[in-house]
């Protein structure tokens, strides 16, 4: 069992979860919470929203919270090696879905997307179950094509039209977004897995490449992109640039330590889509440096964990298992820095929520059920360390 080395004593020794990683998780959750409610309260004065009263959306984000706690409770209950049976089924009903969205009366239509498909009083995004469904195919394929990750047709191949399928269905809603991080999950996973060094050179530079060729024949993802590096020009502040201005305005406001929380100006109808894309806006006026800085470094830690978790698994040679684990860390933490970025005007906007805190209900439903998925690995880890069977 020397393999067994790299997990650090004591563990089996430890409570049957991980305190600090459920610990993170809550408090971010809940501040995301409240930082929603801060953050909308003032939409219902508005005409788009005057038939909401002042806590719909934090009543439906609580709403949104026990379903995910409710589906991550039934993912948490199932073995990691029935997930690894249910990779395929469950990656072609999430195929199956993003085809679905895109069918005329049946996705609905917001903005011009086509990403939601409608459940009565509520709306699921296929998009997210997709992230959950390639992590796990991901590392499935990781497992069972492990004696050909460096060769071409039958190691990186398949993988690579698969994703394309995925991406173009995505693009055809549009959600270059969701792409993105799903590309991330994928990638990051076969990197992870073994995948040959010039293979993986030849992925990231396709996509790489396709990203770009979308952002340039695209006329307003191009516009999006000159206004980032000039989001203080007049025609941008108008215009492609006027969520990032209006987002660096309420960071500036904040300076240290914040206006005080409930005082943002910026969320009374200036800051387009503050309960969700741009929540750590919001965060920042109130909040200041220091309620940011907490954000970043609970996320920092809920991933470190994420990937602990995943390398003891492998170090117990559960390759399949350590591999989801990779993967959680890679979606939290890939789709957090975006969302990130995007608010500090570090990168593009882009419409990804911050998960765990963004008000969103497929997106939060989803970030909890691969918080479970995380914590069933770490589950399986202890019992097998404190000699068990799985």
């Amino acid at each position: 069992m020397e393999g067994l080395t790299t997990v650090r004593p004591g563990r089996a020794r430890m409570s049957n979860f991980d305190v600090p990683l459920v610990a993170i998780a809550g408090a971010l959750l809940m501040l995301g919470l409240l930082m929603v409610y801060s953050a909308s309260i003032a939409l219902a004065d508005g005409p788009r929203y005057a038939n909401y009263g002042p806590y719909h959306f934090v009543g439906r984000h609580a709403l949104f919270l026990g379903i995910g706690a409710a589906g991550g409770l039934a993912v948490w209950m199932v073995p990691m090696r029935i997930w690894q049976r249910l990779t395929v089924p469950l990656f072609l009903f999430a195929l199956f879905l993003l085809v679905v969205v895109l069918v005329p009366g049946i996705g609905r239509e917001v903005n011009g997307a086509y990403r939601w498909l409608p459940m009565g009083p509520l709306n699921f995004q296929p998009s997210e179950l997709m992230k959950f469904a390639v992590l796990l195919y991901a590392a499935d394929y990781t497992v069972r094509k492990q004696e050909h990750m460096h060769a071409f047709t039958r190691g990186f191949l398949p993988m690579a039209c698969a994703l394309a399928l995925v991406g173009l269905l995505l693009l055809l809603e549009p959600d270059l977004g969701a792409f993105i991080v799903i590309g991330a999950i994928a990638v990051g996973i076969l990197f992870l897995g073994g995948i040959n060094g010039k293979l993986f050179g030849v992925l990231i530079t396709g996509l790489m490449t396709v990203f770009m060729l979308l952002i340039w024949l695209s006329p307003w993802r191009r516009a999006r992109l000159f206004a980032y590096l000039d989001p203080w020009n007049e025609t941008n502040m108008y215009g492609s640039a006027y969520q990032l201005s209006h987002s660096l305005i309420a960071l500036g406001r904040g300076e240290w330590f914040g206006v005080g929380l409930g005082a943002s100006v910026e969320k009374l109808h200036y800051l387009p889509e503050a309960h969700t894309d741009f929540l750590l806006a919001v965060i920042g006026e109130e909040l200041g440096f220091a309620g940011v800085a907490t954000i970043i470094v609970l996320f920092f830690l809920l991933v470190k964990r994420g990937f602990e978790i995943g390398r003891q698994a492998i170090a117990m040679e559960r390759t399949f298992s350590g591999l989801v684990a990779h993967g959680v860390a890679l979606w939290l933490g890939v789709q957090s820095f975006i969302n990130m970025g995007v608010c500090l005007g570090l990168l593009p906007t882009k419409g990804l929520t911050l998960p765990l805190m963004s008000y969103g209900g497929s997106s939060i439903v989803m970030n909890l059920c691969a918080l479970a998925l995380l914590l069933r690995v770490d589950r399986e880890n202890r019992i097998l360390m404190r000699g068990g069977r799985v």
